[in-house]
């Protein structure tokens, strides 16, 4: 099963990962993280594909994709 890891203290909230995720399964935060971003998250492991769009154009490299 794919799964992804979004690494909160690299991420800076661009969102363009939401933008990437054909399934609308990565979604922005509510909350700040350390730096004060509001950050990407996951909201379905289950659903995931792992085709690593939101991986590819996050600028930060806070993505990680696991197949």
């Amino acid at each position: 099963m794919a799964r992804i890891e979004i690494d909160e203290s690299r991420c800076k909230g661009c969102g363009l990962c939401t933008l990437a995720c054909s399934r609308k399964l990565v979604v922005m935060s509510s909350t700040l993280n350390k730096q004060g971003y509001v950050t990407a998250i996951m909201t379905s492991q289950e659903q995931c594909t792992g085709c690593a769009l939101c991986a590819e154009i996050c600028p930060d490299v806070a993505i990680t994709v696991f197949k």
